[in-house]
């Protein structure tokens, strides 16, 4: 079966940075629901759209086909005494952009009463090599449809 929207492909895929520090070693296998449902990243989807069990595949995708470049905007700054107790470096928080838009900030600094958060995904502005390997393709159950996601050994469990 070929790969098109709403199949279910599973792959094993090998990432690295653009200095070659392995972010996914490749080893476990992971399923996803095909046919921009955003599942995965939109280079991965373009690379396997119309494949077959067995492609195998190395790409390096630019940021714009990853996760996106860097916006300084969602970096910024909150006083430490706005923050929750136990704050640390790492740590993670939901919250909203200047323009209302949802988003997850990392904290990347505390520096005396200010605590530093970053909304870019960590991967941001960076491109990435993938090394793919389509392992099977099937067709969508009509509840992966409707859930936008797969299910099952791979894929997402309820």
């Amino acid at each position: 079966m070929k790969i098109t929207k709403d199949t279910v492909v599973t792959l094993t895929f090998r990432a690295t940075d653009a200095k070659g520090k392995v972010l996914e070693d490749g080893k476990t296998p992971r399923a996803y629901l095909h046919g921009g449902y955003g599942n995965t990243l939109p280079g991965i989807e373009m690379a396997l759209e119309g494949q077959e069990p067995g492609f195998e595949t190395t790409i390096t995708l630019q940021p714009s086909l990853a996760f996106g470049e860097r916006d300084e905007s969602l970096v910024t700054t909150i006083p430490k005494k706005e923050f929750p107790p136990g704050v640390k470096v790492g740590g993670q928080l939901e919250g909203s952009d200047d323009k209302g838009q949802r988003h997850l900030f990392t904290v990347t600094k505390i520096k005396g009463d200010t605590v530093h958060l970053d909304g870019n995904h960590p991967l941001a502005g960076e491109d990435l090599t993938f090394a793919l390997k389509v392992v099977d393709v099937k067709a969508a159950s009509a509840e992966e449809i409707a859930h936008g996601h797969a299910h099952g050994a791979h894929g997402h469990h309820h």
